[in-house]
């Protein structure tokens, strides 16, 4: 297995840290990727996301969602009240995870919704005023000239 080395990309790049690091972890041969829960992303609008996690067999109370240091983490763990049960054949899945999404710059968690063995959480990508592209007038050369003082 190639592995690739990101160092001349920290020379000759400034600000953009996080980009690298990033790279970094997707790159880590020994990190699983993690398969459960399964997910959906979906666009929901121009700025507007959802993510949908099926979280089958969880309610409300054992389900955490937060922001952290950029990320999104999802996590679960379920109640201990299955010792007085008896299983003849267990295919629901009910096991602790914890399930994280970096996000991007500007993207805030607008609200989560759990229904019919769902958990939805809708995001919104807001970008400042002054980081929106913006048009800058072309004025002719005499705008110019009348603007100068002379000393």
């Amino acid at each position: 297995m190639r592995t690739l080395d990101f160092a001349p990309l920290y020379r000759a790049t400034v600000g953009f840290d996080r980009v690298a690091d990033m790279l970094d972890r997707v790159m880590e041969a020994e990190a699983p990727t993690p398969t459960y829960p399964p997910y959906n992303i979906e666009k929901t609008a121009e700025d507007s996301y959802r993510i949908s996690v099926a979280v089958a067999g969880f309610n409300e109370a054992e389900l955490n969602v937060e922001v952290k240091e950029g990320s999104l983490i999802v996590s679960a763990r379920k109640a201990d009240d299955d010792k007085e049960r008896t299983y003849l054949h267990r295919g629901i899945a009910t096991r602790a995870f914890e399930r994280r999404f970096q996000l991007a710059d500007h993207v805030r968690v607008s609200g989560a919704s759990h229904l019919d063995g769902m958990l939805h959480i809708d995001l919104v990508r807001e970008v400042p005023e002054a980081l929106k592209p913006r048009r800058i007038e072309i004025n002719d050369g005499k705008a110019i000239e009348a603007h100068t003082v002379e000393i």
